[in-house]
Order: structure tokens, then sequence, then C-alpha cells
């Protein structure tokens, strides 16, 4: 079970309202909706969490880069929603390389068999300790930029140390807890 929040400051405050995740795809999808539910360009969090799995909070700036926490990236590649986190910049690979491989792959056969020929048998898979550390691998635990909220009023031991309700703790932390109660 997914939950998904947006805060929006304002001058008078915080605005919260849940939201439907159905029509967002992509990063960019979902930086959209957050611009379009920030008031004068100012400060807006998005909060999307998988029930005692993982959550995640991205922070956009008016026209600036979206700034993601993810607090599970492993639990969160699992997940549709999370897949939209886990940009390859966040995971440290060169974007777009899985989309150029995949293309060859359907381009050219790669199987190393010609026309006709029958196909041989795959290799025994190699241990991966001795090639190294996998380089598609979503790493085990948090993964983004952990001053996300600093500025916000939640350090970055206090978004590490979060766990279940996670969400109650950001908005207490940033002053919404009580508006963000209202679309709960």
């Amino acid at each position: 079970m997914y939950f998904a929040a947006l805060l929006a400051r304002t001058e008078d405050g915080w605005e919260a309202s849940d939201t439907e995740l159905d029509d967002v795809e992509t990063l960019s999808d979902l930086t959209d909706l957050a611009r379009e539910a920030s008031v004068d360009e100012d400060t807006v969090l998005v909060y999307i969490e998988q029930e005692d799995a993982w959550f995640g909070v991205v922070r956009v700036d008016g026209e600036e880069d979206p700034r993601i926490y993810v607090s599970d990236a492993s639990a969160a590649a699992r997940s549709s929603y999370g897949e939209i986190l886990l940009t390859d910049e966040l995971l440290g690979r060169e974007p777009g390389a899985e989309d150029e491989i995949a293309a060859l792959e359907e381009l050219v056969d790669l199987d190393g068999t010609e026309d006709g020929e029958p196909e041989r048998s795959a290799p025994a898979a190699a241990d991966p300790d001795e090639d190294g550390p996998d380089p598609d691998a979503v790493p085990t635990g948090p993964i983004g930029e952990l001053g996300v909220l600093a500025d916000l009023g939640m350090s970055e031991k206090e978004l590490l140390t979060l766990q279940t309700d996670a969400l109650s703790e950001i908005a207490e932390a940033v002053g919404a807890a009580e508006v963000l109660e209202s679309v709960r």
C-alpha cells in the first residue's frame, strides 16, 4: 500500500494535500506535479511511502533540479513508484546506459551464434566477488541527499533514523503537522 502527500510552503505556512500518482511515470512528471502545487515557486515536498518498506522525499524549489532522499534504495527498486525516484544520477550510473544497451541488443543478435546454428549453452556464472561489484546493483539502505530537509528543521541524523510513520515526524520537524493531519 502506498501513500503520497504534497506539502507546499506558502507565506502563511504549509498547505498539505494527498495526491494520486497514477499519471506519474517519471521524475519529471513528479516534479511537474510539485511545481503545480507551488505558490510563488516556493518549496514543495513530495512524500511517498510504501507501508513499512521505504519512503522517499523529493524537494522542489522553484525551477531548481529536484533533490531526492530515499530511505531504502533496494526496497524502493522493487516498487514502481520507487523506480521513479531512483534515477541514474542518484544511483551513480551513466544516464541512459541501460536504454542504449537494450536498444543495441534488439538490433544485433548477441548470443554469439550464426542464424540457423543451435544456441550454445551459456557459460557458468562467474563468482561475483571475483569481478567486483555489479555496477547495476542498487545499494541497500538510504540514498540521496541527506541534507534535503536540514534548513527546514530536520537534521541528516534525524532523517537517517526515521522508520515507521516518517511522514508525521517530517511534518512535525518542518512545522506542517496540523495541516498534514487534515489530509490523512
